[in-house]
């Protein structure tokens, strides 16, 4: 870890705090190295069940990478090969939710999008912002911003890279809700209890099954669907649920 991004598990719940306010959180190669670490923690932990990610402050979310160390990289070919905190949270097995608490510039609004939940409080603000600066994103933001809000929006706001509010956000579907600010973490952690109450391995075959509705053709994705269905309905967890649905009691999963 770095002290500029902190990793903390509580009550089945991790909690990855980017903790750069004076920067408006501006990832550096250390943080991102950090996040990729805590990302394969929760990965590898039988102890999380969800992940909630958020900045420090109150003015930011994140900037996105820190502009200022981009010319460290030998190459644009080291620069396209570093790692990526953005493809790390992607990798994450666990569901996470972004709660958004300021400006999502950049690479933090790619951020916001590789997570699968994101809340926003009310002063929050978006942007693609790397036209202005004479590149494009590259941590998924053209993707994440045509899933999120369609292809007009989306070109809205990557060929202007100008900002939307959380209001727009929420009317374009980036985020779920929209909370005043001294609600929005404990909002973050409401959604993660509820999360890791529910059987953890159908938690995490939800997201697989999610990201196949997007990304395989219709009928492919109803069948990776049943496939799946018929994965989570072995377990025990699935027959720990039918157990306490006929008993009527409160279920006990144990992610086996």
């Amino acid at each position: 870890m770095t002290d500029d991004l902190r990793f903390t598990i509580e009550d089945r719940v991790a909690t990855i705090l980017i903790d750069r306010a004076h920067k408006l959180n501006a990832m550096t190669p250390a943080m991102a190295d950090a996040l990729v670490a805590a990302v394969a923690e929760c990965n590898a932990s039988n102890a999380v069940r969800a992940v909630i990610v958020t900045g420090a402050g109150e003015k930011a979310f994140s900037a996105g990478s820190d502009i200022t160390t981009l010319d460290g990289y030998a190459t644009a070919w080291d620069f396209r090969n570093r790692a990526d905190y953005c493809d790390a949270l992607r990798a994450c097995r666990k569901p996470v939710i972004a709660a958004i608490n300021g400006y999502a510039l950049g690479g933090g609004l790619e951020t916001a999008m590789a997570c699968d939940v994101r809340i926003a409080s009310t002063h929050a603000r978006f942007a693609a912002p790397e036209i202005k600066l004479g590149w494009i994103g590259g941590g998924g933001m053209a993707a994440g911003l045509a899933y999120s809000v369609g292809s007009s929006n989306a070109a809205m706001m990557l060929l202007t890279g100008d900002m939307i509010d959380a209001d727009r956000a929420l009317a374009w579907g980036l985020v779920s809700e929209v909370l005043p600010p001294d609600r929005l973490v404990e909002r973050a952690q409401e959604i993660a209890r509820v999360i890791a109450s529910r059987a953890p391995i159908a938690a995490e075959t939800a997201k697989l099954n999610l990201r196949a509705a997007f990304t395989m053709p219709w009928d492919k994705a109803i069948d990776y669907e049943r496939d799946l269905q018929a994965i989570c309905f072995a377990t025990d967890d699935a027959r720990e649920g039918r157990a306490a649905f006929a008993e009527k009691r409160a279920p006990d999963f144990k992610r086996r």
